[in-house]
């Protein structure tokens, strides 16, 4: 029997370790972490929707729309708060030439007080152009 209680323990201490960790990711993430970041996933998920049969062909840049969505929302999924709701926003998306402007809306906090109840939504804008050297 006093082996079965240092099991229990040892769950209650893990899920502690876990919303520990959780909190702490909540309040080191800021706007200017959030804002680096997407820039940072715009660069390359503009680069992985580069569409290379176009460019040997006419020797132009061009990127698929729908590459470029998919490969931002896997590369942002991999790096968000799992604590934080977040809206991503596509406002223009240019095939040829690349250009891609992504919005990203995250409530970060909700704060009570009394019987009012306040949010704070911080928005990151990216805009990025992708551009070749001849």
């Amino acid at each position: 029997m006093k082996e079965s209680y240092w099991g229990y323990w040892l769950v209650i201490l893990g899920v502690f370790v876990v919303v520990i960790m959780l909190l702490i990711q909540n309040v080191t993430s800021n706007n200017a972490e959030d804002s680096y970041t997407i820039k940072q996933i715009s660069e390359a998920a503009l680069i992985d929707a580069v569409d290379y049969a176009y460019y040997r062909e006419y020797g132009e840049l061009r990127i698929t729309r729908e590459k470029f969505i998919e490969s931002f929302l896997r590369r942002f999924a991999d790096t968000a708060s799992l604590t934080t709701k977040y809206k991503i926003t596509f406002t223009g998306i240019y095939e040829a030439p690349p250009k891609v402007s992504v919005e990203v809306t995250s409530q970060t906090n909700t704060y009570v007080v009394a019987t009012d109840t306040e949010t704070f939504d911080m928005s990151s804008r990216v805009d990025a152009i992708l551009e070749q050297n001849d």
